[in-house]
């Protein structure tokens, strides 16, 4: 699972040129570097690299670059297929949709590392597989995403509940105790048993909470196991080279398997040059350099100086690049060599509820009534033209545009998005506090950051003029993701990029049993709801299926567990000397495809 939240406190730039020599220390560096990326990671760096604490989209970057999963999605293929990467084929599975073999490649070679017999990286096998899925199951390893495990394998929710009153009592974990459902055929061969068909069991598989990981670096490592990655992955990252709040800086995995630039393309890829690299062994690249970026600014001007290989174009500096109406690049880009990829995003912008909350929670008609009048109090249309330039998109429902449960045109037949004062009022009235009068002010949690400020403002206007009160708390996105998670917020500003593209994921995020810590923040629980999820969980897609989406989708919109929508669209503006790059979000192990073109003429704005 991937949660964000909107922009983030102006940094300082300062370029320095060597006195001694005409380049700069990056310059320098790169030519005993090789080939050399220069990325940008828009936060303070991730918390974490073990696959089964991440859960935030800069943890799933950092991690897909060391870290592989059974299968990844087709690099230039739309829309999104899977094929196999740790396996030799796609997994074969019985008529019935229950029974899944899987044959994993043979040569496949975890990181050179000291926990291994002579610091060589030895060979995976099936029982690293198995290994690295029970991890979900421990306690004691602080797992975020036992929710993409639950009730799918036979015998693994039995296990995980007797191995958490195991951690209770102070016991040791079972690793070695054998699960049903998991079976061992042979050193690369395993079967995997569901208790019923899940629709998205091989979505899970390219994951990077179900990364292969090896047993003798957890063990060895314990806690820092966090910071000093050990996978298979087409790069590798010592804990020197990761440095807090700065960057990151990761090497080419010399071991890496037989892996190779793709053949199999979209009909516009051959124009765009996306072709060009068809069969070359990956990865491409010897360095990646990714650079920790708190606001944009500082990213802005390093890839106007181009010292970046791409930036992602904030809200803010938008029209600095492209003409608002047509969403066009503007010719200074254009002569500079840039090139521009918008990337529609599988994307639910929020503002959530903590539906245990004692004063916006519950579910009688007067709690309804509140955050009923909360969400129609509130305006995204303004909040899109004044933060995003008007470039997102604006609807009902945490279903994104592209997915079935979208509704026409983004407007859903009965919602209470706003803007409508009249109607907050009266369900405000409704709910007990005429006016606002009684109304304590409610605690609202987001990111600290200028623009957060500045959109907490919007929102306390807009409420005010109801009679109701935020009080705001702007904190670091460590501090914000605890609150939730401990349920501390009574509401909270956040985003979810969806992990696979189907809407039962987003649908996902409200199901009872995944409440906080899980992916529910909202704690939302309706045993009507949670019974629909149930019965989605193993359909294909279908038109009753849908039917049950928009049915699922209405409730929530009755509910007000959060008030929203928006959907972005990521704007990549590329520097003329970075090749391959066909941009995406839903999976992000694609900088292993990325290319340096070294006689490219170097980008420079004013």
């Amino acid at each position: 699972m991937t949660s964000r939240t909107w922009t983030t406190v102006w940094l300082l730039i300062i370029i320095m040129p060597l006195l001694l020599s005409g380049c700069t220390p990056g310059e320098s560096a790169d030519k005993a570097d090789g080939k050399t990326l220069h990325l940008p990671m828009v936060t303070n760096g991730p918390k974490t690299l073990d696959p089964v604490q991440g859960s935030t989209h800069y943890e799933n970057v950092a991690a897909s670059q060391v870290y592989e999963t059974l299968l990844q999605y087709k690099y230039l293929v739309r829309p999104y297929e899977l094929e196999p990467l740790l396996l030799t084929e796609m997994p074969t599975v019985s008529e019935d949709g229950l029974e899944y073999r899987f044959k994993l490649k043979e040569g496949v070679h975890f990181h050179d590392d000291p926990c291994f017999s002579g610091g060589k990286g030895r060979e995976i096998k099936a029982e690293d597989v198995i290994y690295s899925w029970k991890r979900m199951a421990d306690q004691t390893q602080n797992p975020k995403s036992w929710w993409l495990f639950e009730k799918t394998i036979v015998g693994f929710d039995e296990y995980h509940e007797e191995q958490k009153a195991r951690t209770d009592q102070d016991l040791p974990f079972e690793y070695d105790k054998p699960v049903e459902g998991l079976e061992i055929l042979s050193d690369y061969e395993f079967k995997v048993k569901l208790t019923e068909p899940v629709t998205r069991f091989l979505w899970v598989l390219a994951m990077f909470q179900t990364a292969v990981v090896p047993r003798e670096a957890v063990e060895m490592y314990g806690d820092r196991f966090a910071r000093h990655p050990v996978g298979t992955g087409p790069f590798t990252l010592s804990e020197d080279e990761w440095l807090i709040n700065q960057g990151m800086t990761f090497r080419k995995n010399l071991n890496y398997h037989k892996c190779f630039y793709p053949e199999e393309h979209m009909p516009e890829d051959e124009e765009l040059g996306l072709t060009k690299a068809a069969g070359t062994p990956l990865p491409i690249a010897d360095t990646l350099k990714i650079s920790f970026f708190v606001e944009p600014q500082p990213m802005w001007l390093k890839f106007q100086a181009g010292q970046l290989d791409f930036t992602t174009v904030p809200a803010e500096y938008f029209k600095r690049a492209y003409y608002k109406r047509n969403k066009q690049l503007r010719p200074e880009w254009k002569e500079a060599g840039a090139t521009s990829e918008p990337v529609p995003l599988l994307d639910f912008i929020f503002i959530g509820f903590n539906m245990e909350d004692e004063l916006v929670g519950g579910y009688t008609p007067e709690k309804k009534a509140l955050r009923q009048a909360i969400s129609l109090a509130i305006d995204h249309e303004e909040m899109n033209k004044s933060f995003y330039e008007g470039i997102n998109q604006v609807y009902d429902g945490p279903i994104p545009p592209g997915l079935a449960g979208y509704p026409e045109n983004g407007r859903a037949p009965h919602s209470y998005r706003g803007r409508d004062v009249s109607r907050a009022r009266a369900k405000l009235a409704e709910a007990g506090y005429p006016n606002g009068e009684g109304l304590p002010p409610i605690d609202y949690y987001t990111m600290r950051s200028g623009v957060n400020q500045e959109v907490f403002e919007m929102l306390s206007r807009q409420l005010k003029e109801i009679g109701i009160e935020l009080k705001m708390n702007l904190v670091d996105f460590g501090t914000l993701i605890t609150n939730v998670n401990n349920k501390k917020a009574a509401m909270f500003s956040f985003a979810w990029g969806s992990d696979y593209p189907d809407g039962e994921n987003n649908l996902a995020l409200f199901y009872g049993p995944y409440e906080s810590p899980g992916s529910n923040h909202y704690n939302y629980k309706n045993a009507e709801y949670d019974k629909l999820y149930e019965k989605i969980r193993s359909m294909p897609p279908s038109p009753e299926r849908d039917v049950i989406y928009v049915q699922m989708r209405d409730m929530l919109l009755e509910d007000v567990p959060y008030i929203g929508s928006m959907a972005r669209t990521r704007f990549y503006l590329i520097n003329p000397k970075l090749k391959n790059i066909k941009a995406a979000e839903v999976f992000s192990n694609w900088y292993k495809y990325l290319d340096i073109d070294p006689n490219a003429p170097p980008l420079s704005i004013d």
